[in-house]
């Protein structure tokens, strides 16, 4: 029985996600929607079904769906949430109660996009009716045009499997875990229950992908016992992958182990060699994630300001030269800089923004850094050094290993500004 269906249903918080809900579920239930913030909605339909903090309150719901940004525990209807825990939902609760399509599901701390995008064209250039949805940006319930073929590459966030209760997906990607969103799961364990929810609702006959070398998740594999099969992906393989893939973009090793379990699931679902090589060779990546944007003899460029954790940028500064690198923003807690020694000399730090002590402490008698008000300051500081290193390789990296927030709207309005500020001092050369 579908518990989606004639129901009085709360949804909390109207970004994509609420609001490709409520679209999706108007017509066949009762609906009400909640946000912390006092938004302006021009649509007159939305409007008349916003309910009130005190009305909530002397509410009962049979179902309340809560959108991924929301924190249980940080939010303003935290007390009413933990009384009613049992009736929390996803959006992805919902798609697995209306549609029975294959789903391959990616979790993970670093490469969750890159790798979903990469398997998506994949897909699409073997002809399969694939739809790339989640986290990445397209809510799982505004896709249109469903056929029973349709296959749907999801980006999981530990957000959106911590209030998951129901989802299934035939394939489960683990690609690697290392300390991230404490702030918000309060432990580590807690964060990896959460992206280990995924596995733990597969039924048998299903496949799990996990990254063979990984600390965290093979704690969690020995500790628990699973219905699906597990299929250990081993990163290290990566040497042999420069023998047939001509292609920059997978230079690092991270970008290298995302290809990996590509490989790994291309196998595994029986796809055409030549067409699986020909769509990787050409793939361009995401915007702002370990992206190319300028390319001259001596000089590299690259914006990542996906990054929001030392461990998303390591890959980086281990693949480049003489490295000019740019970062800060709200660090993560928990979060190290957990960087080999040898790489120390290639690295000159250049630090912005308010939490510039957090950077220090990690930097301090390790690489070099200097200190910056913001990071447009940053950037002209590093154009004045490379003035006198015109025939020495060199990158200017901006990976910011922290969220974006103190400054800009979220890391896509970053990229774009830096992408900006790149573009006005090598225009006017």
């Amino acid at each position: 029985m579908n518990i989606f269906l004639n129901k009085k249903i709360l949804i909390y918080g109207l970004g994509k996600s609420g609001l490709s809900t409520f679209n999706f579920l108007k017509s066949k239930n009762n609906i009400f929607l909640y946000d912390d913030q006092k938004l302006k909605i021009k649509n007159t339909i939305i409007k008349k079904r916003i309910i009130s903090y005190k009305n909530i309150l002397k509410s009962k719901f049979d179902v309340i769906v809560l959108s991924p940004g929301i924190d249980i525990n940080n939010c303003k209807l935290t007390k009413f949430l933990k009384k009613n825990y049992n009736k929390i939902y996803s959006d992805l609760d919902i798609f697995y109660s209306f549609y029975k399509n294959t789903c391959i599901t990616i979790t993970g701390t670093n490469g969750k996009s890159t790798t979903c995008k990469l398997l998506h064209d994949v897909l699409l250039d073997q002809k399969f009716d694939s739809k790339l949805v989640g986290n990445i940006g397209n809510p799982i319930l505004s896709v249109k045009n469903v056929k029973k073929k349709t296959i749907f590459v999801v980006e999981a966030s530990s957000y959106q499997l911590e209030y998951s209760k129901i989802f299934k997906s035939k394939y489960a990607v683990i690609l690697n875990l290392s300390s991230d969103h404490i702030e918000r799961h309060k432990t580590l364990n807690k964060y990896v229950k959460a992206k280990f929810k995924l596995l733990k609702n597969q039924s048998k006959g299903s496949l799990a992908f996990v990254k063979k070398d990984d600390l965290l998740i093979n704690k969690e594999l020995q500790l628990n016992k699973f219905k699906s099969k597990i299929i250990r992906v081993n990163t290290k393989k990566i040497v042999s992958l420069n023998k047939f893939i001509k292609n920059r973009y997978f230079s690092t090793e991270t970008n290298k182990e995302n290809l990996l379990f590509v490989l790994e699931i291309s196998r595994k679902l029986n796809l055409k060699k030549k067409l699986l090589i020909k769509t990787i060779k050409k793939f361009n990546g995401l915007k702002y994630r370990q992206q190319i944007i300028f390319k001259r003899k001596y000089l590299t460029i690259i914006n990542d300001s996906k990054s929001t954790s030392f461990s998303s940028s390591i890959g980086l500064l281990k693949a480049n030269n003489n490295i000019y690198w740019l970062l800060g923003g709200i660090y993560k807690k928990g979060d190290e800089f957990n960087l080999s020694k040898k790489y120390f000399g290639n690295i000159k730090a250049f630090i912005y923004g308010k939490n510039k002590k957090f950077f220090n402490q990690n930097f301090k008698g390790k690489i070099n850094y200097q200190n910056f008000d913001n990071l447009k300051d940053a950037l002209k500081a590093i154009l004045k050094i490379i003035k006198n290193e015109k025939f020495l390789d060199k990158t200017i990296l901006f990976s910011p290993c922290a969220a974006s927030f103190d400054s800009f709207k979220n890391f896509e309005d970053r990229g774009l500004y830096f992408n900006n500020l790149i573009k006005k001092y090598y225009n006017e050369k």
